[in-house]
């Protein structure tokens, strides 16, 4: 069997636009030179897991409403947009991530995607992490751990491999160390003002989550902080000194970075800090590296992530509040995928503590469509007049 006949193309890949069309190619012959591709679909996937086991790990979040007509044929309407996306990109072989990975990691943050990740299994080879409620009881974070052992083994398996406790700790070091860039990246924007405009630098943390060679994109990524810094000590300014600095927190980003924040800085604004999923709130937390069971200190960081699924989810507040100061922030603006219903009620807890700290609040309930666009722009616009 040739290398072609091993991984052929979708059958509609000649209806594919030149950049998609790109895409599969370079995706191909990673998968031809060898690589071990697995797709994953949230921050509590533990790549380290995925690193160790020799494998690139890509993240299959669906971010475009393009693909959601096909979704819907299987799905119910009134669903999170991002579940659909993600399922339509699979559904109609449209996404080369998921079309040549070799397993999909999913994890059961809410109800929607753990039956979702049902019809995915269909379609590709899926492994599912249970991911606990809360992580104030100790059986919650002995029961992550023994979740984390599973995907060792089953990669372990898939790949006919052994993964060691060095392996982890290299994969690990390799993490922390592209998280450490972000970081510095992230630490530019307490300038005033600061550094970067929000679009470009959510659109890099973004790439990163497609990134087969993590060292590469680290060293990228330390790249831009020291040529972004040098600039800013010559005395470039990228935004005014008189854009309302703008911390978005709420559901992923990766779908409305366009949709809100190109709008917030078309206005008058500027977002200083991303304090989603996929941003600050999550990348600044590291693996201890040192610890004696490796396994334990990768479990035990993912747990700590703070999204609105865990019951209780204090820390998200008290997270978001230090970040308030230290990017000296103007405004909050929640953006919140429609039918996400745990960050929908929890806007309620993050209004009442950034207005308790004095800064006005906004929550934008939204999904992928343009349909609201005019909308969105008249709002957020108003937002930013009255900082």
């Amino acid at each position: 069997m040739t290398d072609t006949d091993r991984y052929p193309l979708p059958r509609t890949f000649e209806e594919f636009n030149e950049q998609r069309r790109a895409s599969f190619i370079r995706v191909k012959d990673f998968k031809q030179a060898g690589g071990r591709l697995v797709g994953y679909l949230c921050s509590y996937t533990p790549l380290e897991i995925i690193d160790a086991a020799g494998a690139s790990g890509v993240a299959l979040c669906g971010t475009s409403d393009e693909v959601i007509p096909t979704a819907e044929l299987m799905l119910p309407a009134n669903l999170c947009p991002l579940i659909k996306s993600t399922y339509g990109f699979a559904a109609s072989e449209k996404c080369p991530f998921t079309f040549f990975s070799d397993i999909i990691v999913g994890e059961t943050t809410c109800d929607g995607k753990k039956k979702m990740y049902e019809l995915l299994g269909e379609l590709k080879p899926t492994h599912i992490l249970h991911l606990p409620q809360g992580r104030d009881r100790a059986y919650e974070r002995d029961a992550w751990y023994e979740e984390c052992r599973l995907l060792k083994e089953r990669l372990e398996k898939l790949y006919d491999i052994t993964i060691t406790d060095d392996d982890l700790r290299a994969a690990a070091h390799r993490r922390n160390r592209m998280r450490r860039a972000m970081i510095a990246l992230y630490n530019l924007q307490a300038n005033e003002p600061p550094a970067l405009s929000g679009v470009e630098l959510m659109s890099t943390m973004f790439a990163a989550t497609f990134s087969f060679d993590i060292e590469e994109f680290t060293a990228k990524l330390e790249a831009l902080a020291a040529e972004r810094q040098a600039q800013y000590k010559t005395g470039e300014r990228p935004v005014p000194a008189d854009a309302k600095r703008i911390l978005v927190t709420g559901c992923p980003i990766g779908g409305v970075i366009n949709k809100i924040g190109r709008t917030i800085e078309r206005n008058g604004g500027v977002v200083v800090c991303a304090d989603d999923c996929s941003g600050e709130r999550t990348q600044a937390s590291l693996v201890d590296e040192d610890a004696d069971d490796i396994l334990r200190a990768i479990a035990d960081r993912y747990l700590d992530i703070n999204c609105s699924v865990m019951t209780p989810n204090a820390a998200r507040m008290e997270n978001t509040l230090a970040m308030v100061e230290k990017y000296h922030v103007d405004g909050v603006i929640e953006s919140v995928l429609t039918a996400c219903h745990t960050f929908n009620v929890e806007a309620t807890l993050m209004e009442r503590a950034v207005e308790v700290a004095g800064l006005p609040y906004m929550k934008v309930e939204t999904d992928y469509s343009a349909g609201d666009q005019g909308q969105i722009d008249t709002r957020i616009a108003a937002f930013i007049e009255t900082l």
